[in-house]
């Protein structure tokens, strides 16, 4: 059996416990061996360039990372028990009342967390992928109600636990407070070494689970190691965009997905957990590619639908063109969008509604808002 780590006995709120501290990447004693990981490697790659080729079928990658990253911000966040869905994401969105405003605003600050992340490693003179900026990404991640007495964008400074009503019944105690700076530390060295002895995707599937041992964060840290599984996969030239969402996977199998980080600590099977993580990447972006396929083919039968009719203009094609990224919307924001004339907007909605693209929600003759329901039906299957 590998050893992944040592115990360090600690007192925290009156009772001893060993929390857990991590040895460093990768594994060792013995090393991962290639036979472990080479076919899953092979055929979660394949599956990855087949998901960047397909993007090409529909006429903006903007549509389908639209789609995808709110995908991905659900799932995740649903994984901790949010109870939020697209729809309820949608209509935010779209200024529209929903019901569970806290669920939705912290798929919401995933979101922003995500995209900020994204830009600062886009961005000349950004940050690299690095604690300060998972602490900035976690600052976002935390904003608002809920989260404002968990440490929002710092590492934690006292014990935490996962699983149990207390450290002395927990089911697993990261390290100690004060070793959270050194091994995140590490793990970035890891993350940015120049010469990696593995492969991208097996580096992504230890990094995940040594942010989860690591644990740095008193809140949030599932949804900020599944992000910066999402980043790397990017980063590191995996996937050109973000249009899959993982978190799928891992939330349909969901106990899986933490028996096998637990596996890692507490009999060094790492082996177990790459070749879920493998599977993992592979499903999901089989998953996505069907989706992008379902995707092209509704709009394209739409469009034809509309370029058909003998009211279609440019305005109304204008209007269609931008559905998949507002599914629900007011003839407002046609308008603004547009930048037209309320009543050649209120054409243009009226038009798609005519011909079964859009439908209106409230039946109301004012304030109304309308949705590209079949679009949305298909994101949520």
């Amino acid at each position: 059996m590998r050893e992944t780590g040592i115990y360090e006995t600690i007192t925290t709120l009156g009772e001893s416990v060993r929390a857990f501290v991590p040895h460093g990447l990768p594994p060792s004693k013995p090393e991962l061996a290639p036979e472990s990981w080479s076919a899953g490697v092979r055929a979660a790659e394949l599956a990855l360039a087949r998901l960047s080729s397909v993007s090409g079928l529909v006429p903006s990658v903007g549509w389908l990372m639209y789609s995808a990253i709110r995908k991905e911000a659900l799932l995740t966040s649903q994984i901790e028990g949010t109870q939020a869905t697209l729809a309820d994401l949608f209509d935010d969105e779209a200024g529209l009342v929903v019901q569970n405003t806290d669920d939705v605003e912290e798929v919401s600050n995933y979101l922003r967390a995500f995209e900020y992340v994204r830009k600062e490693l886009k961005r000349e003179g950004g940050l690299p992928i690095s604690v300060r900026l998972l602490c900035d990404a976690h600052r976002l991640l935390m904003n608002g109600a809920r989260g404002a007495n968990k440490q929002p964008g710092e590492l934690r400074r006292s014990q935490n636990w996962i699983g149990g009503t207390r450290p002395g019944n927990a089911v697993f105690v990261p390290p100690p407070p004060g070793q959270v700076a050194p091994l995140l530390a590490d793990l970035e060295r890891y993350i940015h070494d120049a010469t990696p002895s593995l492969p991208a995707l097996v580096r992504v599937a230890l990094v995940h689970v040594q942010f989860e041992t690591i644990h740095p964060f008193l809140d949030g840290n599932g949804r900020i190691g599944r992000l910066l599984i999402a980043v790397l996969l990017e980063h590191w030239g995996l996937l050109p965009d973000p249009v899959m969402y993982l978190s799928g996977y891992l939330k349909q199998h969901q106990a899986a997905y933490y028996q096998r980080l637990a596996a890692v600590r507490t009999s060094g099977d790492w082996e177990a957990w790459v070749g879920f993580f493998l599977e993992a990447v592979e499903v999901a972006a089989t998953d996505a590619e069907r989706g992008i396929v379902a995707v092209a083919t509704l709009v394209a039968s739409d469009r034809r639908r509309l370029l058909i009719a003998p009211r279609a203009g440019a305005v109304s094609l204008r209007l269609f063109e931008l559905l998949p990224l507002m599914p629900r919307f007011t003839i407002e924001q046609a308008r603004v969008k547009l930048d037209t004339t309320f009543p050649t907007a209120t054409a243009a909605v009226k038009l798609l509604q005519s011909l079964g693209i859009v439908i209106e929600m409230t039946g109301r003759k004012k304030n109304r808002s309308f949705s590209y329901q079949s679009y949305i039906d298909m994101l949520t299957r």
